[in-house]
């Protein structure tokens, strides 16, 4: 109901009051020694990106500390090999402005980075951060403009670390159904399935 929509900004500080000290002061404009052993900790993020066509929201993740801390306003993230949509790469050629959420296994808080991005194919960047002789097809060099850690209230509510609470797999629609349906069968989803574990494997770099 329309006349139930929040507005203006007035009406929800009203509705939510003012933002604690301690969620003000753990902003900073720069990595310090301790979000820096955050970022070095975690081996996986969601990378927020927005463009002319749109928002992106995107996965990214390899073995802990993988996105390098080069100083405290300067991160490196490798783009390793994916499905070549490149929605989030194409959103930075045209606005530079990104934000990383990263996770950490076991640990509720999470790390929020706001900042911006340019896209490089410097060879000896790309030669950096190869893995198994097989480098990235670009790297972000990323300008921190902020960074604060978000409390775990949303982690513990999900409860997200306890195994006790994965979904089985075999209860949702396998990711061949899912491209079958989507393709009016265009798409062998038998097929698909079958292969995708080895492919997965045999593609992650």
């Amino acid at each position: 109901m329309h006349q139930y929509h929040v507005t203006s900004a007035e009406t929800l500080e009203a509705i939510y009051g003012e933002a604690s000290e301690a969620s003000i002061v753990k902003e900073l404009d720069h990595i310090d020694a301790n979000y820096r052993a955050l970022i070095e900790a975690s081996p996986f993020l969601a990378l927020a990106t927005v463009g002319p066509t749109g928002l992106d929201c995107s996965p990214r993740g390899d073995p802990r500390g993988f996105v390098h801390v080069v100083d405290e306003k300067t991160l490196i993230l490798p783009d390793r090999r994916g499905n070549n949509r490149i929605d989030s790469l194409r959103n930075l050629m045209a606005n530079p402005q990104l934000a990383m959420l990263f996770l950490i296994p076991g640990m509720g808080e999470t790390l929020r980075v706001n900042g911006r991005a340019r896209i490089s194919i410097d060879p000896v960047l790309l030669q950096r951060y190869a893995v198994d002789g097989k480098e990235p097809r670009t790297v972000l060099e990323v300008t921190v403009d902020t960074v604060f850690f978000q409390c775990a209230r949303a982690v513990v509510r999900a409860d997200l670390w306890n195994p006790a609470k994965y979904v089985d797999r075999s209860t949702l629609p396998s990711l061949g159904k899912i491209l079958a349906d989507a393709s009016a069968s265009r798409i062998d989803g038998e097929t698909y399935d079958r292969e995708l574990p080895n492919r997965v494997q045999s593609t992650l770099y």
